[in-house]
């Protein structure tokens, strides 16, 4: 009887039985067993700067997070975000009651929706989505609604009526992200004008994925939806260091909002990780104070990586959508005669040397999704060159 349950209702939790192992954990074993270079998931292949690691080995040896540390997180990182938000945006947060620090943006993301729906809320999310949302979705009991956003003009926008059309009596809150991943769409200040119209109009909560506000290109900008009109007393916002500062393992994320908010995402966090990430607090509350000349180096060079591979990916054949923010590119398979993007995934390795990730996963609409791929450029130049230059064999 070893291994047996006495009962036949399954292990997990029904309301997670859907997502299975990320698509995410997969690939990356794909890279891994097939040698091919990892264009999927979304980390850097090398470190960030080394002040900001020295930073963390000081903290180390100094002592400081080696225990746990405060709940909301250590007081010189909260005054730091603060202070970020304050100098980028105009934003004055208390970084006593309304900054709070988590185990990365996932976390953070999972706390606010366990914190603020009830069974059966209704919440609106963009399609494509990141797949952490559904699940903490899920999590917390609530019904997610896309909207889905399409390809127009050689990006992917959204249809604002379609999202008004969205909202009923049930719905509780927007989740939102921009810049976007997995399309690379950044909110206009036109869009983001009509979602805090809309939100403020049916007294909806939101919570906004801001942790590419650093990654944006050409004339793109990134506008925090806290900022707009009604919106301070509504708005959660998320922020990440892994992805602005290339430490994506320290998982420092954090939470701005009003202290209300911020006190209700604590609730849910607390029995969460309770804390987490001690030394790398204090390293990341030293990056968030580098010059503005650290975060327009790495925005060039991101720029100049996204344009590497995506003329790369043009060349090869694929439709290509130029992100205007993030450090993925998003694709269309159909001109290389494929139309099946899961099948393309699972089958680019072996072809081509190289895993990218399909956009399907993102959709709960797989077909509207089914012909998209999504590449990182995240990765050092000599790397993305090779890749290139194997996906050109496609042809």
């Amino acid at each position: 009887m070893t291994g047996m349950t006495s009962s036949a209702r399954p292990l997990l939790n029904r309301r997670l039985a859907e997502f299975g192992t990320t698509i995410f954990a997969e690939m990356s074993a794909l890279a891994v067993r097939t040698g091919s270079i990892n264009l999927g998931q979304g980390f850097p292949d090398t470190d960030g700067p080394e002040e900001v690691r020295e930073a963390a080995v000081r903290a180390l040896r100094d002592g400081r997070g080696n225990q746990y540390p405060p709940g909301p997180g250590v007081p010189e990182l909260r005054t730091a975000i603060a202070a970020h938000q304050e100098r980028r945006y105009g934003l004055s947060f208390d970084p006593d009651t309304e900054v709070l620090v988590t185990a990365g943006a996932t976390e953070a993301i999972a706390a606010s929706l366990l914190a603020l729906l009830e069974p059966g809320d209704e919440v609106i999310a963009f399609e494509p989505y990141y797949d952490s949302y559904a699940a903490s979705i899920a999590m917390a009991g609530g019904t997610r609604v896309p909207v889905t956003l399409r390809p127009h003009d050689g990006s992917f926008r959204l249809d604002l009526d379609e999202l008004r059309a969205a909202v009923t009596d049930r719905t509780r809150l927007l989740l939102i992200n921009t810049p976007h991943n997995p399309t690379g769409t950044v909110l206009t200040r036109e869009e983001l004008t009509a979602i805090a119209e809309l939100a403020v109009e049916r007294d909806l909560l939101v919570v906004t994925d801001e942790v590419y506000e650093h990654l944006v290109f050409d004339e793109a900008e990134h506008l925090p939806l806290a900022a707009f009109p009604g919106m301070r007393e509504r708005t959660v916002t998320i922020g990440s260091a892994g992805k602005t500062f290339s430490f994506t393992g320290w998982k420092v994320g954090w939470v701005t909002a009003a202290p209300g908010l911020v006190a209700a995402v604590r609730s849910a966090k607390q029995f969460l990780t309770y804390v987490a990430s001690g030394p790398f607090q204090y390293a990341v509350a030293e990056a968030l104070a580098l010059p503005d000349s650290y975060f327009s180096d790495f925005r060039a060079d991101m720029l100049a990586k996204r344009d590497l591979l995506a003329a790369g990916l043009a060349d090869a054949g694929f439709r290509v959508f130029r992100p205007a923010g993030t450090y993925f590119v998003t694709t269309d398979i159909r001109p290389l005669g494929e139309k099946d993007g899961l099948s393309f995934c699972r089958a680019l390795p072996e072809r081509a040397g190289v895993v990218a990730i399909p956009n399907a996963v993102f959709y709960d609409d797989r077909e509207a999704g089914a012909p998209f791929v999504r590449f990182a450029f995240c990765k050092r130049r000599d790397v993305l060159e090779v890749a290139v230059e194997r996906l050109r064999g496609l042809m």
